[in-house]
């Protein structure tokens, strides 16, 4: 990718930097889901992106090739019958390409509009996986990796997949993905694609779960990522994903286990950083001796703002070992919120990108101080407690008890807020989401915008309440089954935050086909830069012709 396309992307994007202020709130790209494939923002061919290896990729995609050559350019001269051209990349950050006689092959290490040649080391039927060899023409795209231990070689780190790969590519790619989930799997199209959010795409990953073992035969202490597709752990002496900070402790760290009495039964490390906290959670398989636990006291005053909490057996275990120690927590500014947690909770492995995405999904819901809010899977507080700053009222629903505990008592230490702002008035409710009915749904009352933040499963059971609830007054409901009152309205709209583009599709099906609403907006949120892993947010509207069909 040239200066001049990187330097357009990041205007048509949303951008989050360390400690800056989000971009301009204007954040619908020009560009419809409507546009042609070559208008829209793309790695190769993505048809069947986010399927499994196999059926899904190799339907269409061939009988596309002769149609996309002209943008590859033509077949080298010199190029040999073994060379293949790859016109795409699956989810798994693979390369895509056929063989003569049409077979898809997936190949680790190789970039859309390259000519490479690869050796395969698993075959099917329908497609073979395989692991490039060599790069005979190289993408545009393609850039030197950062980190000394991304790559194919043996022991190489399995932490990322992407680093070689321009990051403008890689949320071009994401993009994709969640545009062809929608398509494929919700059968819809968002009226306006929303401009990708995105950050530093180094030192971001503020949560971490490092794996630890004393190799005997090597005398020394591995800790960091497992190798590529291998249970090895990555002889990994830096980091660039990592903070600086934590990348720079992770030889201290090694020479730290390796003098434990405890070295063999210390098998993870799991890191949680806050604004002024790095708590490292050791997992100990057996009691620690006073030499031990002196020695991690050590460390810690060797290294400010490290603290040590150990974890004997379940997460219910997790125990500081030092008393007085500041708070772990991280701050959403532009709320006055700061939200303490403790280092197992759930909390985005981005900062950077959480306040933007904070900030962005508060700005889609346009909430109004007159209005009523429900935060569904609210979690700590993350949404929740930011809403409670703009509406006159929030519900937070969680699964957990006990997250539901600590998001209240996060509320009364927000409440004021840091500039002294008086909060909504805000409960938390604690039930199983995945088993949502229209008669609970109805019991939360009636809520003017909806926020949804679902884990990987999505919102499955509180999308079909909804849309049974639809069902039922256009008359289209299964006989007998429960109607809500008439005083009873849904949500005029839904901001939706997933961490999976397809159960996002699914639920974004049952919306806007059996539940009455229009994907008004959807985009990207480049929360793992250099990974495949791709998070979004979608905008639901109420169509209100369609819920008036039923009066």
């Amino acid at each position: 990718m040239s200066a001049t396309e990187s330097d357009r992307s990041s205007e048509t994007s949303t951008v989050a930097s360390t400690g800056a202020a989000a971009a301009p709130a204007s954040e619908v790209a020009p560009v419809s889901a409507s546009a042609p494939v070559s208008a829209r923002p793309a790695i190769g061919d993505a048809a069947g992106a986010g399927s499994d290896l196999g059926a899904e990729h190799a339907g269409g995609t061939g009988d596309k090739l002769a149609a996309l050559l002209p943008h590859f350019g033509e077949r080298p001269p010199h190029a040999q019958d073994d060379w293949l051209l790859v016109h795409a990349m699956d989810l798994d950050a693979k390369g895509v390409a056929r063989r003569a006689d049409g077979k898809v092959i997936f190949i680790d290490g190789a970039l859309p509009y390259e000519w490479v040649s690869a050796t395969s080391h698993r075959k099917k039927n329908a497609w073979e996986a395989a692991t490039v060899t060599a790069v005979h023409k190289e993408s545009s795209q393609r850039v030197t990796p950062r980190c000394p231990h991304f790559g194919l070689h043996a022991g190489a780190c399995g932490g990322c997949k992407m680093q070689h790969l321009h990051p403008a590519a890689q949320v071009a790619m994401k993009q994709r993905v969640l545009e062809d989930n929608l398509w494929h799997l919700g059968k819809c199209k968002a009226d306006h694609l929303l401009r990708p959010i995105h950050g530093p795409d180094w030192g971001y990953r503020w949560r971490a779960r490092l794996s630890v073992r004393h190799v005997i035969k090597k005398g020394e202490v591995l800790i960091g990522f497992h190798e590529r597709k291998s249970r090895y752990i990555a002889d990994m002496q830096s980091c660039a994903i990592l903070p600086p900070h934590v990348s720079d402790l992770l030889l201290p760290l090694r020479a730290l286990i390796a003098s434990m009495e405890a070295r063999d039964t210390c098998p993870q490390i799991e890191l949680a950083c806050g604004d002024e906290v790095t708590a490292l959670v050791l997992r100990h398989l057996e009691p620690l001796s006073e030499a031990d636990l002196a020695r991690l006291h050590t460390f810690a005053a060797a290294h400010p703002g490290v603290q040590w909490w150990l974890q004997p057996k379940g997460p219910d275990t997790v125990h500081c070992i030092s008393e007085n120690t500041p708070q772990l927590g991280y701050s959403l500014p532009e709320f006055g919120i700061t939200m303490p947690f403790r280092p197992t909770d759930f909390t985005q492995v981005n900062p950077y990108i959480n306040r933007v995405l904070v900030s962005r999904a508060l700005q889609r819901l346009q909430v109004q101080p007159h209005e009523r809010v429900i935060d569904w899977f609210c979690g700590l507080g993350n949404f929740t407690l930011p809403l409670a700053t703009q509406a006159r009222e929030v519900l937070g629903i969680e699964g957990s008890e006990t997250l539901v505990a600590r998001s209240r008592e996060n509320y009364a230490a927000n409440n004021p807020n840091a500039y002294g702002r008086t909060l909504a008035p805000t409960q938390f409710v604690a039930r199983n989401l995945f088993e949502m009915t229209p008669e609970m749904l109805v019991q939360d009352g009636v809520a003017d915008k909806w926020l949804v933040d679902p884990p990987r499963e999505g919102a499955f059971a509180l999308s079909k309440a909804l849309a049974d609830i639809h069902q039922q007054r256009i008359g289209q409901g299964e006989e007998g089954a429960f109607v809500a009152p008439a005083d009873w309205q849904p949500p005029r709209r839904i901001v939706y935050v997933s961490c999976n583009p397809a159960t996002l599709a699914r639920d974004a099906g049952l919306l806007v086909h059996q539940a009455g609403y229009k994907l008004a907006a959807a985009g990207v949120v480049n929360m793992f830069p250099h990974t495949a892993h791709v998070e979004s947010m979608a905008v639901f509207e109420r169509d209100d012709a369609a819920w008036k069909n039923g009066d």
